[in-house]
């Protein structure tokens, strides 16, 4: 059989078999389950459901009780002395901040040896990988035609 004629062949033996009936319990669950979300008042439910004036309400007290928490932070704490609190904090965070200079190492040490790079090397290496990006892209399209065109 071709794959044309068999999917004819399952279809028909598809159709031929009886269609089952649902419970009879189904539908009084399904519209149970509809009224229990159709009472549901929209504050429980996702943002996306609340009216359109509550949404834009909400999103304003939220900014500006950020920036009220920013003014307070900023403002209040202003003249307080942080040093003992930086120094001990310092002190637990060394490991990071030595992990930052290995890395501030490691990219500027990546930055010279770019630039030490004669620039004609790196525009032949992107040739050169745009090349096999494109010969693999002509393989698999003259792979799949082979193997999966229908005749």
């Amino acid at each position: 059989m071709t794959p044309e004629e068999l999917e004819k062949f399952v279809h028909r033996q598809l159709r031929n078999l009886p269609s089952h009936r649902a419970p009879d319990s189904l539908e009084s669950r399904v519209l149970a389950a509809i009224e229990r979300q159709a009472v549901i008042p929209w504050y429980h439910k996702s943002w996306s459901y609340w009216p359109a004036f509550v949404r834009m309400a909400f999103l304003m007290l939220a900014i500006g009780a950020t920036g009220g928490f920013v003014a307070v932070f900023y403002f209040g704490f202003n003249d307080v002395n942080t040093s003992g609190l930086v120094a001990q904090a310092g002190d637990k965070l060394s490991f990071f901040t030595q992990l930052y200079h290995v890395a501030t190492w490691i990219i500027g040490l990546g930055t010279q040896v770019v630039a030490s790079v004669p620039s004609i090397w790196l525009y032949g290496a992107a040739a050169l990988v745009a090349a096999l990006y494109g010969t693999f892209l002509g393989i698999g399209a003259a792979a799949y035609r082979v193997l999966y065109r229908n005749n």
